[in-house]
């Protein structure tokens, strides 16, 4: 079920799975993608490990407020994964953020790091900064999904988030048709893309700044994950936040692009577990 909390002046969907006692894991999204694209049966596999976890839709996406005309910046969509655990009654959580997601979850362990028991990020953008971003971004993908232009309707929408994750996809593996199809489609129910949102969503990313100095006073055990394949960020950035964070584990997996591949569900699932125990001291 979707519940919704009040963060400042707008309001974040979220939905929850497992059982309320367990370990609490806030999965954070992307740049201008939904919380549906953390898979269920992926969410369903960490439950399966003792957590209770949360995604949710950040600000300018899914079932959570638009915001048309207004400027915001990395530090209000910490703030907005801060609220969904207050929320939630979380004094504290285990946090993993995918893409720009992972800057949301460096931020929240930045700037509130006793509310953060570790830190997982999934085919990050890396340590931040206008020269940084420069050097891990790959355009060529970027370029080629700007002249898109798809019709609005339900099937227009689903189509243009098939294809973004197709072109996302490792090269090296077939792509799942079906399955990213279907979620595609909820997606589209839910609004799809919104190329003004990604606009103020990718504005607010570049307003961390580099991250390198406070990233080396994280001292939660941290997970850096990422795809050999991914083509639309090097994976030198998120050796660079690995480098960053003491202690911290990195894994660049092969056959994953800027995505969470299926076959990786168990992987992940354990290795997030494992990041978890760390935490935990056992």
């Amino acid at each position: 079920m979707i519940k919704t909390v009040r963060s400042g002046a707008v309001d974040i969907a979220y939905e929850q799975f497992g059982r309320p006692g367990d370990e609490p894991l806030l999965l954070v999204m992307g740049l201008s993608f939904q919380m549906i694209w953390w898979p269920e049966e992926f969410c369903e596999q960490l439950a399966e490990r003792g957590f209770h976890v949360v995604r949710f839709d950040n600000r300018d996406s899914g079932l959570s407020s638009r915001c048309p005309g207004t400027k915001y910046a990395a530090r209000d969509l910490a703030a907005d994964a801060l609220a969904v655990m207050d929320a939630l009654g979380w004094d504290s959580a285990h946090v993993a953020g995918a893409s720009l997601g992972s800057a949301i979850a460096q931020l929240v362990a930045i700037t509130a790091p006793q509310r953060v028991r570790s830190l997982t990020c999934i085919m990050s953008g890396g340590v931040g900064g206008n020269w940084n971003t420069l050097r891990v971004l790959k355009f060529g993908v970027l370029a080629k999904l700007a002249g898109k232009r798809y019709p609005p309707d339900l099937e227009g929408r689903t189509q243009a988030q098939v294809d973004v994750i197709r072109a996302m996809s490792s090269p090296h593996r077939p792509f799942e048709q079906d399955r990213i199809r279907r979620i595609a489609a909820v997606g589209a129910e839910r609004g799809g893309l919104d190329n003004a949102a990604t606009q103020r969503q990718f504005a607010a990313g570049r307003t961390t700044g580099n991250l390198t100095r406070q990233l080396r006073q994280v001292r939660m055990p941290a997970l850096i994950v990422h795809g050999e394949d991914d083509p639309l960020i090097r994976p030198v950035a998120s050796r660079d936040i690995a480098a960053a964070i003491p202690g911290s584990r990195l894994l660049v997996y092969p056959q994953m692009g800027h995505e969470i591949p299926s076959h990786l569900f168990t992987v992940l699932a354990d290795e997030i577990r494992s990041t978890a125990a760390a935490a935990l001291g056992s």
